[in-house]
């Protein structure tokens, strides 16, 4: 870690009735994957009451909902905007319709379906491809003024792990998202309404992963807020011998605990409740 880096002070998000005062504690974001095939929940929660049912288990414990349709672990196949759009609108609709003041991230790669989810009632965009797989998604969002989360990844999901390689891999990631910033910024977002994602385990190797935990410190030079989605993930899996994402628990808290410490503002999790423990505790241990 590299204490010595400071976090430039990033103006806070407002949404709805919550307020994001980046640097005062971690943030947690809760997964909703309404699709057949995600890594670790595929199936689980693809129709309207069984996601509802999730939302009020998660509801206590998150500060944003992250809603997708499109399942982007490894091999993963694409799907198309009307299949993507048929499987989450009504969700969204039905979730915002019950909790108004919840803050909603849809997470998509398509324009179409990111203009039709905002419609519907979400906040804003996580775009794994921070705009590069559909070229309307940045003049889209430079257009609603919608906060936007750019995340790094090598290749495509059907691609990313078949052999992914770096000069020097944090290095790499932080020049990405300091150019994926300045592309969101052309297309006039604002830079105040622009997040950071390293992509831990899209197109990165188990020593690419740890080599950016260890490193998540050097992105707090980056003026906007951090997000890291590392839950559940195949390297925690790797390390710890669990070949069942659903058992990766423990493991997720001790990577989740290291990224608190190493500057994180936000964590993507599957498991909110067991995660916001732990960064409670992980706050009062490294957060002034």
């Amino acid at each position: 870690m590299e204490p010595s880096i400071t976090k430039p002070i990033v103006k806070p998000w407002v949404i709805r009735d919550r307020r994001f005062i980046w640097g005062d504690r971690t943030y947690i974001m809760g997964i909703l994957n309404v699709t057949p095939d995600s890594f670790s929940d595929g199936g689980q929660f693809n129709s309207q009451e069984a996601a509802l049912q999730q939302v009020v288990q998660m509801l206590p414990h998150i500060d944003i909902l992250d809603i997708g349709g499109e399942s982007t672990r490894p091999n993963a196949q694409p799907v198309s905007a009307a299949e993507e759009s048929d499987r989450i609108l009504p969700i969204i609709e039905a979730i915002r319709a019950e909790y108004p003041n919840l803050p909603i991230s849809v997470d998509t790669v398509k324009a179409s379906v990111a203009k039709a989810a905002i419609a519907a009632g979400a906040d804003m965009l996580n775009d794994v491809s921070a705009g590069r797989f559909d070229l309307d998604m940045l003049p889209l969002v430079g257009k609603l003024q919608v906060p936007t989360f750019l995340m790094h990844m090598q290749g495509e999901p059907r691609t990313m792990q078949e052999n992914p390689k770096y000069r020097d891999v944090v290095r790499d990631v932080n020049q990405f998202l300091l150019d994926a910033i300045s592309v969101a910024k052309a297309w006039g977002l604002p830079q105040h309404l622009i997040a950071i994602d390293p992509g831990i385990g899209f197109g990165k190797t188990l020593e690419h992963n740890l080599d950016l935990i260890r490193n998540l410190s050097t992105f707090k030079a980056i003026p906007a807020p951090l997000l890291v989605g590392l839950s559940r993930k195949s390297f925690i899996g790797k390390i710890c011998d669990r070949p069942d994402p659903r058992d990766r628990l423990f493991g997720t808290i001790a990577a989740c605990t290291a990224c608190i410490a190493g500057g994180a503002d936000i964590l993507r999790v599957h498991d909110p409740q067991a995660i916001a423990e732990s960064c409670r505790v992980s706050d009062a241990i490294f957060r002034k």
